[in-house]
């Protein structure tokens, strides 16, 4: 009878990942359309394929994708997926190379569809009711290559296309899971890295996080205040500044204290020299995708 269960088990597990992964689809398609779900759940699904299939190669008993599908009209569609392992990864090459192969190969599919994106997406006067999403290094690059000016700006702005939208997205959950802290990828870059001494700078980083939200929203006040709006109004402003690296310092402390027993003594060999060099690249993306304010109202 066990044997029969765990058969029945082995045979029921890809159905579960199959119909999370196309109810993901669903809320997504609800959201932003078929442009919008096909954009973002592909550089999802990449995303996962790469810690799959190079967890898959390395040995390590990891299980396929299970996507997190959301309502739609409170939320993007998904929360992405995760990925379950039957034990921690102790060792530190193995360690890079899963956390570091979801982020490079969710890039390499997102770069592309965002630059495809922007050359469908038109330039327009600013609604002065609307949200604007934020500006990462990268993504203002890509807006300048494409439109040849640095957006937004002169009261102008470019207004997404749907595939451009999902894909700045991807750049956002991407930047989020490289922060070097827990259980996200940065984390495992990181506890590659550094080893054992990750979790003390992990938890620094943990405070941290609302600090820069802080400064970030200080920054935006000010801004307010220089453009006319009185006090309530740019406080109202400085909010989107504050409230999401706010949240982020919850949801990983949260993930850093039920961690535990996901967070064995790494070994004490060191990274060799071609993955140090790719964790200080990974470090580079990082800074050059991260949105400190993802969306903001129009000042």
């Amino acid at each position: 009878m066990k044997r029969e269960l765990q058969s029945s088990l082995v045979v029921r597990e890809p159905w579960l990942n199959i119909g999370l992964f196309l109810a993901s689809c669903v809320t997504t398609y609800l959201v932003g359309g078929v442009y919008f779900a096909a954009t973002l759940m592909g550089i999802l699904a990449c995303h996962e394929a790469g810690h799959y299939v190079t967890g898959r190669l390395r040995g390590v008993d990891v299980s396929l994708p299970y996507f997190i599908p959301l309502p739609p009209g409170i939320s993007l569609g998904t929360l992405g997926a995760v990925i379950r392992m039957k034990k921690p990864i102790n060792e530190r090459g193995i360690l890079f190379d899963v956390g570091a192969s979801g982020p490079i190969a969710g890039l390499i599919v997102a770069i592309p569809l965002l630059v495809i994106g922007l050359h469908l997406s038109p330039i327009a006067p600013i609604d002065p009711e609307g949200s604007i999403e934020g500006n990462s290094i990268l993504y203002a690059l890509l807006k300048y290559a494409v439109f040849g000016r640095w957006l937004p700006g002169e009261g102008v702005d470019v207004h997404l296309h749907p595939t451009a939208l999902a894909a700045w997205v991807g750049l956002l959950v991407t930047a989020i899971n490289l922060m070097p802290i827990g259980q996200l990828d940065g984390g495992h870059i990181a506890r590659a890295a550094l080893g054992d001494r990750h979790e003390r700078w992990s938890a620094r980083l943990n405070i941290v996080l609302p600090v820069i939200g802080l400064v970030v929203g200080g920054i935006m006040f000010l801004a307010a205040r220089d453009a006319g709006k009185d006090v309530g109004d740019a406080l109202y402003y400085a909010k989107d500044g504050v409230i999401p690296w706010a949240i982020w310092a919850v949801l990983l402390g949260v993930m850093r204290r039920s961690a535990g027993e996901y967070h064995p003594p790494v070994d004490e060999t060191p990274l060799d020299g071609k993955r140090r060099v790719l964790a200080i690249v990974m470090l580079v993306i990082f800074v050059l995708i991260v949105t400190p304010v993802p969306f903001r109202s129009a000042l």
